[in-house]
């Protein structure tokens, strides 16, 4: 296995943090990648930037984002790979309510 960068370290503990302060098991959330974290959050997603539980994170690129990923989706959270595009460098993470859309 490779070492993970301190970026991606990082942002999954920052995420992990995130989750486990606002509650729920990982099935109760969903991870993706965006090039536009705030569009795929609050537009595509209908996450309420208010009052939703949210969280994103620059790690600088393409490949970086896709482990934060997939760490997330390997433990349950909703969501899936291939998303996004090259130009992706942004990893979220947001908890699943009856408004949001998957």
């Amino acid at each position: 296995m490779t070492a993970l960068p301190n970026t991606v370290i990082q942002t999954i503990q920052a995420f992990e943090d995130h989750r486990q302060t606002r509650g729920g098991a990982y099935e109760y959330w969903y991870a993706g990648v965006a090039s536009d974290p705030k569009k795929r959050l609050f537009q595509d997603h209908n996450v309420s930037e208010p009052f939703g539980q949210w969280i994103y994170q620059d790690v600088f690129s393409d490949a970086a984002a896709r482990q934060v990923e997939d760490y997330f989706l390997a433990r349950g959270c909703k969501g899936g790979p291939g998303g996004g595009d090259s130009g992706t460098r942004y990893a979220y993470l947001y908890k699943v309510t009856s408004q949001t859309k998957e």
